[in-house]
């Protein structure tokens, strides 16, 4: 079953449910993967999905970051609770300890030997790690890598 039926059949169960707050999370989910359709007028595949889902939880963290700066906890509340029910419909994130061995098969692969190899690098993990893996942690484990 694609991402975008998980996404309308659950939506269904919400409305059923009467659970409003999951409804109208699953609704911002639809109208974004919606948009970025008409946009590039293309048909979305499970990970293009993933990827507006990790955007839309980025955006959520930094709104947290701002609200919690402004002394606004009950936004940044609001905020946590979205990022919650966005986050169910991404794939289990990679540990430390597995991203570490991606990166280690990937310097095998390439042959990279210095931190100037650091983007073919990061172009054959992206694809790799996409939606699984957070790609500022990867980053750093690439620098670690080769020294930095």
């Amino acid at each position: 079953m694609s991402m975008k039926q998980q996404l309308t059949d659950d939506m269904k169960a919400a409305m059923k449910a009467g659970e409003k707050h999951a409804l109208g999370v699953i609704r911002l989910i639809n109208a974004a993967i919606k948009q970025r359709e008409v946009d590039e007028r293309i048909e979305l595949t499970d990970t293009d999905v993933i990827a507006v889902l990790d955007k839309m939880v980025k955006q959520r963290k930094d709104s947290v970051t701002q609200f919690e700066a402004a002394n606004r906890e009950d936004l940044a509340a609001v905020e946590r609770d979205e990022i919650v029910v966005i986050e169910r419909y991404l794939p289990a994130k990679m540990g430390e300890a597995e991203i570490q061995a991606a990166v280690t098969a990937a310097i095998a692969e390439t042959g990279a030997a210095s931190a100037a190899d650091m983007g073919k690098l990061m172009g054959v993990l992206k694809p790799k790690l996409a939606g699984k893996a957070d790609m500022g942690l990867v980053s750093k484990l690439v620098k670690q890598a080769f020294g930095g």
